[in-house]
């Protein structure tokens, strides 16, 4: 067994210490090829993904080689990287220039004097199966011992196995949400075809079996109250209670009674014993909305029923037991709360296991026609009425509009259109004036139609999955599109879209 220097133990050190800390897994693969590279030598760093499905080595993660808009891979027993990620074993190649097998598809050594340069390639082996392969050029004349430096890379492999493991299971689970999303809807009251509720629904379906903790976001309206009932009722827990509490409608000096309960004659006024919303709900799911409203206290209370699934009533010395899924709900950005110390760091990462994020109406195209006319069957049938169907000047106002209330807004607004409507059809006049403040068309000019608000929409979906794609990187974005950087950012600032939202999430 190799023994290592005291150097290279301070780089393995220096290795664990990441994978202790907060980052996302991108950002902790990319700071060990960063420590590799500077405290090594061993520059040029890469990170490969097996498909269990294919067998493919998909490049993942790079340091020192611009891989932003490539999509490379190896097939089993491909060049170096596939070959040792078909047969496991580490391979070392002393001289590029004369290897016939080096194929540098990222072109980093185009400019380079390869015959000055060896390749190390060693696999990631997570619970005995290759699930990756970590490569790095080195300077020939600075290795001494080729079978030092595989022993070394080796290690540093086993050291990132578990995380390579779980980018490879997030990419399966993107996958499987795709999927999932494409076949099933899991409650009647969630309408959409959009490939943004596609990916809700095959969440959806993807948590509902689990314990897990969901933290549902999005803007207010959206419908992260259906969502929380869809999982519920997609669980085994669907027999259960589902009790909803609204965090934001709770003052501070009730929060502890109404959550866990209290014994009679706890404080002034607590005439009888009551159980807490937490007790309601054993056996179900507790579904606390508002949650990034909660005070500290309040947090810090929630935080110990958390970790201990347990909690103590006021007035008692009692301990109660509860068996409870947690599904939380907030319009607020815990993760930049947390980190201006409006919301406790801890209690996020307890609820932020699977995060579900409900998409703004304005990103989910022609989901505005299938809600409207889901409503208008839906309040048409409760005021007795015989609407069939929503006039093309309507829907145009309708398709134009922004919805900063999104699924909420929308609905009040065709709940309007339907108790004003005379006949079978809902026309534009029935609509909010709110919605027919249009801004007039230069001169010459017909104003924006169905069509083109069809296209507009369309437009900003496909931008949208781009910048999906990229995390967020619009020169990424605008090259999957077969565009420019500078249109991109012109449609991107038209069309409103949060390019912050994409950002190092995976």
């Amino acid at each position: 067994m190799k023994q290592f220097t005291y150097a290279e133990l301070e780089v393995l050190y220096n290795l664990a210490r990441i994978f202790t800390g907060p980052q996302d897994l991108r950002e902790q693969l990319e700071q060990a090829l960063k420590v590799l590279s500077e405290q090594t030598g061993m520059d040029r760093g890469m990170i490969a993904i097996l498909d269990r499905d294919s067998g493919e080595a998909v490049l993942d993660i790079a340091h020192g080689v611009d891989i932003e808009g490539l999509d490379i891979s190896y097939k089993p027993g491909e060049g170096i990287t596939g070959k040792v990620a078909q047969t496991g074993k580490p391979m070392i190649v002393r001289n590029l220039g004369a290897e016939d097998q080096f194929l540098d598809r990222t072109g980093a050594r185009r400019n380079l004097d390869r015959s000055e340069l060896s390749f190390i390639c060693v696999p990631i082996i997570y619970d005995e199966r290759v699930v990756g392969v970590l490569s790095a050029d080195k300077v020939t004349r600075e290795i001494d011992s080729p079978d030092d430096d595989i022993a070394f890379l080796c290690e540093v492999a086993n050291l990132i196995a578990q995380a390579v493991h779980m980018r490879a299971v997030e990419e399966d689970n993107r996958r499987l949400k795709s999927i999932l999303g494409r076949s099933q809807r899991p409650s009647c009251d969630l309408v959409g075809n959009s490939k943004e509720m596609k990916e809700v629904f095959g969440q959806i379906f993807q948590v509902a079996d689990s314990n897990a903790t969901v933290l549902i976001h999005g803007e207010t309206g959206t419908g992260k109250e259906l969502v929380a009932r869809a999982i519920h009722r997609n669980s085994p827990r669907a027999t259960g209670p589902f009790v909803e509490v609204n965090c934001a409608a709770m003052p501070d000096t009730l929060i502890e009674s109404e959550l866990f309960g209290h014994e009679k004659g706890a404080f002034t006024g607590a005439h009888q014993r009551r159980s807490g919303r937490f007790e309601e709900a054993n056996g179900g799911t507790i579904f606390l909305d508002e949650v990034g409203e909660l005070s500290p206290l309040a947090q810090a209370k929630l935080l110990r029923v958390l970790q201990e699934r347990q909690f103590q009533p006021l007035g008692t010395a009692r301990m109660v037991k509860v068996n409870v899924r947690i599904i939380v709900a907030t319009n607020r950005n815990l993760e930049k709360d947390s980190a201006a110390g409006k919301f406790r760091p801890d209690l996020y990462y307890r609820l932020n296991v699977f995060p579900i994020y409900m998409p703004p109406l304005r990103e989910r195209g022609s989901d505005i026609i299938m809600l409207s006319d889901f409503f208008v069957e839906k309040y048409a049938g409760q005021l007795n009425k015989t609407i069939t169907r929503i006039s093309t000047p309507a829907i145009d106002l309708l398709l134009a509009y922004h919805w900063p209330g999104n699924v909420r807004e929308l609905e009040n607004c065709i709940e309007r259109a339907t108790l004003l409507a005379g006949g079978d059809t809902i026309e534009s006049v029935h609509l909010p004036p709110s919605l027919q403040m249009k801004v007039v068309a230069p001169q010459g000019k017909k104003q924006q139609g169905k069509l083109a608000s069809l296209i507009s929409i369309y437009e900003r979906s496909l931008i949208v999955d781009a910048l999906k794609d990229a995390k967020g990187n619009q020169s990424k974005a605008a090259r999957i599109l077969g565009t420019t950087k500078r249109i991109m950012q012109y449609k991107v600032e038209k069309l409103g879209i949060d390019v912050e939202r994409f950002k190092a999430r995976s």
